[in-house]
């Protein structure tokens, strides 16, 4: 499965994978409105042997399948604190 990243301009650390290039169109308004513009990354093939930094591969390419996208949020970091 060929996919397309980018990268939130609003959200510090946070990542949109898209199954069609620039079809943002996937997004449901109230996810796409906080992230801002999205700045594209790279693509990607997602095969099954395919292993990501911090994400589980075969959950980005099921919520690409179902829903045609996957967030990638930052990463909780322990200890930290609650605004």
């Amino acid at each position: 499965m060929h996919c397309y990243v980018y990268r939130s301009q609003k959200r510090d650390d946070t990542y949109v994978y898209l199954r069609e290039r620039d079809a943002f169109g996937l997004l449901p308004a109230n996810i796409a409105g906080p992230l801002g513009d999205l700045h594209f990354v790279l693509a990607v093939e997602l095969t099954p042997e395919r292993k990501l930094a911090r994400e589980d591969a075969h959950v980005v390419r099921a919520n690409l399948a179902v829903r045609g996208f996957h967030i990638q949020f930052p990463p909780k970091v322990e200890g930290e604190l609650a605004n």
